[in-house]
């Protein structure tokens, strides 16, 4: 399964390329991560729980980064085992540019999954990757711009939305 894709984020290309090389910021956006570990030049370790259909499984899994022009281009590379519930693997080739009001993050995903998962159906499993990577890179422009000027200043649990991550860094 392969999908490409752009997004706009409202900040200069060094923040954004220093959130995408940052596990705490990649663990924020990752849907259903519960732990994310290690560094941009030793790749990082993950775990992450998700329901597909009608199977819910706990990933063990690594990240890796490659073919990386600083500041402007990598390839993450992640595979995870889920058990029973199978494996699923896939990579992201992200570039960023200069855009009139800060960073186009491009990217190409490609996905494949074996085991359990691979019987739910090719239309269920495109479905399900799709909504990952939109999920992911729009967490991911939330994080590093924060929320848009006319949000609440609560999301909808009453709890206080999170400042982007540029804005944590330059408050620190």
């Amino acid at each position: 399964m392969q999908m490409n894709d752009s997004i706009e984020i409202a900040a200069p290309r060094d923040v954004v390329w220093e959130a995408l090389l940052t596990p705490e910021v990649l663990k924020e956006c990752v849907p259903g991560c519960q732990e994310m570990s290690g560094s941009a030049e030793e790749g990082f370790e993950a775990t992450v729980v998700q329901k597909v259909g009608p199977v819910k499984a706990t990933f063990k899994g690594a990240v890796t980064i490659s073919d990386v022009v600083q500041g402007e281009s990598l390839t993450l590379s992640g595979e995870g085992k889920g058990g029973a519930a199978g494996f699923a693997k896939g990579g992201a080739k992200v570039v960023l540019s200069e855009s009139g009001e800060g960073t186009l993050l491009t990217y190409d995903v490609d996905a494949k999954v074996g085991g359990k998962l691979a019987q739910l159906g090719s239309r269920i499993i495109d479905g399900f990757a799709k909504k990952m990577a939109a999920q992911f890179f729009t967490r991911f422009q939330e994080v590093v711009q924060g929320p848009a000027e006319g949000d609440a200043a609560e999301n909808g649990d009453g709890e206080p939305n999170k400042k982007g991550w540029l804005k944590r860094m330059i408050s620190s």
